[in-house]
């Protein structure tokens, strides 16, 4: 029997953050997959749940959660076996700090200023290439210090994966994708293979995909 029910979206980072928190902390889920092209978001039922019209949307016995990280910590709270917020105060600031970094720095940067516009098709105009060329600057930067933290630990915050991890995995990942698009080199998105380009990011990919439980997550629309 599931311990919270997730209402989600393929691909969308956001989701992808609160169902692998499950999986790590090893919470039963039961996904309810939405279709924005159908207008699900917008169905009254569903605002009634999250008002915001957005995902993810977790329905824990009479609570209701939603944003993302607020989720994560929720989920942290009721479910407190295998913390990914530390266990103590050094280890807690370490990776809010470290999540924060993370998100504002590289993976909302990756997502809005390159994985969207090759998605959207923004990147096939000189214009919109450009501007992905201009944004991977920022991005090559904020992947050279992960790296180089990766270095001294396995995962983004130290010995063991955390919220650190969790959060910003999906954005990586969604970069990922969008280098494999034939437009993505064009734009100088010259990530592939990271094995090449970043060797501790593949290895950290390699650990978080090996997780048990972690297909599940994984975006069914990718397969396809």
């Amino acid at each position: 029997m599931a311990d919270v029910t997730i209402y989600w979206l393929s691909g969308s980072p956001y989701s992808w953050r609160t169902t692998l928190t499950c999986v790590v902390k090893g919470i039963a889920w039961e996904g309810k997959r939405l279709a924005a092209s159908k207008e699900s978001l917008k169905s009254p039922d569903y605002l009634c749940l999250n008002p915001r019209g957005k995902v993810p949307t977790v329905v824990h016995g009479d609570h209701v959660v939603y944003e993302s990280l607020a989720t994560m910590t929720y989920l942290e709270a009721a479910f407190p076996d295998r913390p990914i917020f530390g266990r103590t105060p050094i280890e807690t600031g370490t990776i809010w700090r470290r999540l924060s970094e993370l998100t504002l720095y590289l993976g909302e940067h990756a997502l809005t200023k390159v994985v969207r516009p090759i998605y959207f098709g923004e990147a096939a105009t000189p214009e919109g290439a450009e501007r992905v060329r201009a944004a991977m600057v920022g991005v090559h930067r904020e992947l050279a210090l992960l790296e180089a933290s990766l270095q001294h630990a396995p995962f983004a915050a130290g010995d063991a994966i955390s919220a650190a991890d969790i959060a910003v995995f999906p954005f990586l990942a969604s970069l990922d994708r969008a280098a494999q698009k034939p437009v993505a080199a064009d734009a100088g998105v010259n990530l592939l293979p990271w094995t090449g380009s970043y060797p501790r990011i593949a290895d950290w990919f390699a650990r978080i995909e090996a997780l048990p439980g972690y297909d599940a997550t994984y975006p069914p629309h990718w397969r396809e």
